[in-house]
């Protein structure tokens, strides 16, 4: 059976990382990308095994040549994992800034939009593929303080099954994850931001978010990957348009 051909975007860190190495474990010929340079070139130096180069997913010409160098290095693409995001500003809508919307708007939401364009038509073509989003329980139940983000998880839901209705007579499967709070770097920061915004502590603000949870704990990076590998791998063959939800069952009080 041929190695799968993987491209995962923000991959230099966090999700995208562990899900990239879980792919390479497996078999599977990995290329990533990220937007921070001194984080891809690190990453790409410990695992050599991984191929990559810089880039920003909202740039329609920088997608392009992703795509462009991911297939050359590649020779083809079975599984396109889109996990570039960023968090976006914390403040309530009547306070928030247009620029900081459209940006986190861009990064999350014409990320995804402009590598989903790139991978139809070379998934479409040859009748076969696998294109796992991310999506986010704040996709699910909204997020105050942080509706660009929240917005942008709801419409790659949206997009995600009308992908999957587009490319589906073709053979190609489109399926989101949804993971809830995912313990890292990321997570800290929106905690110090939620705290500063609300007079709250970071512990409280962080018990807060356990607290919404049926299993009262954070998601890994894993767990995610996991549910990934699973959604592209055969034993998800027939599984598509679907949102499977990573996040200890998140409780709307």
């Amino acid at each position: 059976m041929q190695p799968q051909r993987v491209l995962i975007t923000a991959a230099a860190s966090g999700i995208g990382l562990q899900t990239a190495l879980d792919f390479v474990q497996s078999g599977a010929r990995v290329f990533i990308c990220d937007a921070d340079a001194w984080a891809l070139e690190q990453t790409l130096e410990a695992h050599p095994k991984l191929l990559g180069m810089l880039c920003d997913v909202s740039d329609e010409a920088q997608v392009g040549a992703l795509f462009e160098q991911g297939l050359l290095a590649l020779g083809g693409l079975d599984v396109l994992v889109n996990c570039a995001g960023i968090a976006g500003p914390t403040a309530n809508v009547a306070e928030m800034d247009f620029a900081a919307w459209r940006q986190c708007l861009a990064v999350n939401l014409d990320g995804t939009f402009l590598c989903c364009r790139a991978a139809a038509r070379v998934m479409g073509a040859q009748g076969s593929g696998a294109i796992v989003n991310l999506s986010s329980t704040a996709g699910l139940y909204g997020f105050p303080r942080r509706a660009p983000y929240a917005s942008a998880k709801w419409a790659i839901r949206g997009l995600t099954k009308t992908l999957a209705q587009e490319l589906g007579p073709s053979g190609v499967r489109v399926n989101c994850v949804c993971p809830g709070s995912v313990e890292g770097e990321r997570m800290d920061r929106v905690i110090a931001a939620e705290a500063a915004k609300t007079g709250r502590t970071e512990q409280q603000v962080r018990e807060m978010f356990t607290q919404t949870a049926s299993l009262r704990t954070f998601v890994s990076a894993q767990d995610i990957s996991n549910t990934i590998l699973f959604l592209a791998s055969p034993k998800g063959a027939r599984i598509s348009g679907q949102e499977i939800v990573v996040d200890g069952n998140t409780e709307t009080l």
